[in-house]
C-alpha cells in the first residue's frame, strides 16, 4: 500500500500493474482517488488514514486519519505470517521532512518488538528520505557524525538498498503550497531525497536476540554511541561487568576499540554476549530502557 498524498506513486505503482491499497490523510484528495477507484475494478482500494499514525500511543477511541494497524491490514485482507516467510505487503512513501528522524524511530521499534505493521511479517518499506538521513543509515564505522545508533540498528535490522535519489529541484519546495523544504544541513551532503528499500532481516531473530529483550539491544547500542570516541572498556566496567576484557577477546574485539569502531554485527554479537552472562538483569539496567523507550514513544 502507499500513503498516497497526491497521488504520484499511487499512480507509478498502478501503471506498473500492482494491486494498491492507498491510505490517504488529507480529504481533499480523496474524491479523485475514489474516482479512480471506481474505474480499476479492483486493482485500487483507498482508505482514509494515515500511515504515520498507525497505532498511536492514546487510550480510547482512535479517530481517523490515525487509525489502528490490525484493522487496516484486516480491510486489506491480508493475514500475518511467520517472520522467516517471505513479504506479505510493500510500503511506498515519502516520509515528512519535519517528522522524518522520530519516525525512523519509530518503525525501528516497530521492527525490533515485532509490533505493528510487523506483527503481520517482514514489511518491506519503499521510502523516499533525505539524502542526510540515507547517508546516516549506511554509514560505516569510524565516521563520527554519520555513524550513530540509528545506523547501527538498522544495518542489523534490514537490508538497505538505493534505488533512486532524486534532486530537490524536482519537488515543489514552497511550504505554503503544500510542498517539501529542503532540510538544511552542514556536515552531510543533502541534494536529494533518496527512495530507500529496507527489508527485513529473515535472521533478526535467531540467537539470543528476541522481540521480547530487543528494547535491552536497542538501549545498549543508544548508550554505546551516546559518546563515540568513548572506549568500549570504560562503557563495559559502567555497567559493572568486572571481565570486560576478557569478553572482548573472546568476541576478537581489541580492547582499546572506541564505540565508533564496532561494525553492527559486532554490536549484535556483543549483546548476545552480555545476553548470556546476565549483564542486562541488573534491575537498574531495565529501569534505563523503560526510561529510553518513554522518551523515543
Amino acid at each position: 500500500f502507499s500513503p498516497s498524498g497526491p497521488g504520484i506513486l499511487t499512480r507509478t505503482l498502478l501503471n506498473a500493474g500492482v494491486r494498491v491499497v492507498a491510505l490517504e490523510s488529507n480529504s481533499a484528495f480523496l474524491p479523485n482517488l475514489q474516482s479512480l477507484e471506481n474505474s480499476l475494478d479492483g486493482q485500487l482500494k483507498v482508505i482514509y488514514g494515515d500511515f504515520l499514525r498507525l497505532d498511536p500511543l492514546v487510550t480510547g477511541t482512535v479517530k481517523p486519519p490515525a487509525m489502528c494497524s490490525d484493522k487496516l491490514f484486516e480491510t486489506m485482507g491480508v493475514a500475518a505470517v511467520p517472520w522467516r516467510a517471505d513479504l506479505p505487503v510493500k510500503v511506498f512513501g515519502i516520509l515528512p521532512q519535519k517528522k522524518e528522524r522520530i519516525t525512523l524511530w519509530r518503525l525501528l521499534f516497530a521492527l525490533y518488538e515485532c509490533s505493528s505493521i510487523y506483527r503481520y511479517g517482514r514489511v518491506e518499506l519503499n521510502i523516499f528520505i533525505s539524502e542526510k538521513e540515507y547517508k546516516v543509515l549506511t554509514a560505516k564505522p569510524g565516521d563520527v557524525r554519520a555513524y550513530q545508533a540509528l545506523t547501527v540498528l538498522w544495518q542489523v535490522g534490514c537490508e538497505i538498498q538505493l534505488l533512486h535519489s532524486e534532486p530537490w529541484s524536482s519537488f515543489i519546495t514552497n511550504l505554503k503550497n503544500g510542498g517539501l523544504a529542503v532540510p538544511k544541513t552542514t556536515w552531510l551532503p543533502n541534494d536529494h531525497l533518496c527512495l530507500v528499500r529496507l527489508t527485513p532481516q529473515q535472521n533478526l531473530f535467531t540467537g539470543s536476540l528476541k522481540p521480547t529483550n530487543s528494547s535491552t539491544f536497542i538501549f545498549m547500542v543508544k548508550q554505546c554511541l551516546a559518546k563515540p570516541r568513548s572506549r568500549l572498556t570504560d562503557k563495559l566496567n559502567s555497567w559493572s561487568l568486572d571481565n570486560g576484557g576478557k569478553l572482548l577477546s573472546e568476541l576478537e574485539i581489541p580492547e582499546n576499540a572506541e564505540s565508533r569502531n564496532l561494525y553492527p554485527e559486532d554490536y549484535r554479537r556483543l549483546f548476545e554476549a552480555l545476553q548470556n552472562s546476565n549483564v542486562f538483569t541488573e534491575t537498574w539496567f531495565h529501569d534505563e530502557v523503560l526510561e529510553s523507550i518513554r522518551n523515543i514513544n
